[in-house]
């Protein structure tokens, strides 16, 4: 692995329309590019969607939709958004339209449900039409609770599956790490599900017809996925998780496979620095095609697939949450599931939340900000002088 470190350069302010926008001069190893500012005053924006007629949709984690129409961030969030617990880590979360959106107006919002005492990662799906988010349907809803580590992460497949990440819950590791929730697939602690668009298990989940083990799980033994793409080419599932104090990880996400959490790992205890894992690999366990120490936060996941940036076509873009960062990783050519290169792009530009492909080319971050406030950014490239 390489890593190439990037300088930035705030390079003052420039009138953008009716707005003042920040644009920050940046540099790369491939391409110089800039940071402007096409959606600010938000309140911890934590995903990104576009749909058809160009509108963008953001997330904020109280329990806010928004929309930015024309370059304007409308000032009343959608109303119909469902209540969310809004406390610690819970919040509103991902924000994903149907396939057909065009035709059917269905969106799809993940978040944290309150539940009893507590809360669980739920998802949603509604009719999004004049601005309002109408005819609400339970599509998923976890059986784990706990204090955070939500996951909440959406995406489509090729076939119009969806996918649901699920975080361990932060339940506690003890001296018997294989008696760990997310080592027990009967549960929803640390997995990734596979869903038909209405919630109902495919048939040819991994799980499907197994005694003690609920079937629409995908995958397990993940600490907090907080990132998940579909591969456009390849339609291979990747997820990034959050590891503990070290040990950030890049999977390929296979199904039926268990990913460690919390036997097998890189990170360590927090504060202390003591041993949490038994090894960093184990028998029948995943090892990540890609891993950080000391870990960068991760959240959100991106494929460039654009024309704007054409030597990073076919990068991985990590965001980077404790890093204040967002990663740019090469794969591997030779060995397929591994990553040969690693970049830190945009290093100081704020909290990363997601890292989205605009319907324009361009690469578009949610950031946010000491205190929860935060942007969306738009990254341009710059003709190198």
């Amino acid at each position: 692995m390489i890593r190439i470190a990037v300088a930035c350069a705030a390079v003052g302010w420039v009138l953008a329309g009716n707005q003042t926008a920040a644009q920050e001069l940046l540099r790369s190893a491939y391409h110089d590019f800039r940071a402007v500012t096409v959606a600010d005053g938000l309140d911890v924006p934590w995903s990104v969607a576009w749909l058809p007629d160009g509108d963008m949709l953001v997330t904020e984690r109280p329990g806010r939709l928004r929309v930015v129409r024309d370059g304007t961030l409308l000032p009343d969030p959608v109303p119909g958004v469902p209540e969310v617990f809004a406390r610690g880590q819970g919040g509103l979360f991902d924000v994903l339209p149907h396939p057909d959106f065009a035709t059917n107006r269905l969106l799809y919002l993940s978040y944290a449900r309150p539940k009893g005492e507590g809360s669980t990662t739920a998802v949603v799906r509604g009719r999004f039409e004049n601005d309002r988010f109408t005819a609400l349907e339970d599509v998923f809803e976890s059986q784990s609770q706990g204090r955070g580590h939500y996951g909440g992460r959406l995406a489509w497949d090729r076939d119009g599956y969806l996918f649901v990440s699920v975080g361990d819950r932060m339940a506690r590791t003890s001296g018997d790490l294989s008696a760990h929730p997310a080592q027990d697939p009967s549960n929803h602690h640390g997995v990734t599900v596979r869903l038909q668009a209405d919630g109902a298990v495919p048939e040819d989940n991994p799980f499907v017809g197994e005694h003690g083990v609920l079937p629409e799980i995908w995958s397990y033994g993940h600490r907090n996925p907080q990132g998940l793409l579909v591969h456009p080419e390849t339609g291979d599932l990747w997820a990034n998780e959050h590891g503990p104090q070290g040990g950030d990880e890049l999977n390929l996400i296979l199904p039926g496979r268990n990913y460690g959490w919390p036997v097998i790992g890189y990170g360590v205890n927090y504060g202390s620095g003591t041993a949490i894992h038994a090894a960093t690999r184990g028998e029948g366990m995943e090892s990540p095609a890609h891993f950080w120490v000391p870990s960068i936060a991760t959240s959100g996941l991106m494929l460039y697939t654009g024309d704007r940036f054409p030597a990073w076509q076919g990068s991985f873009f990590v965001g980077g949450m404790a890093g204040r960062q967002l990663a740019r990783l090469t794969p591997s050519v030779d060995r397929p599931g591994r990553i040969e290169e690693e970049e830190t792009l945009a290093y100081g530009i704020g909290r990363v939340r997601d890292v989205r492909q605009g319907p324009d080319g361009y690469i578009y971050l949610a950031v946010e900000r000491r205190g929860g406030r935060g942007r969306v950014v738009r990254l341009e490239p710059v003709e190198r002088r």
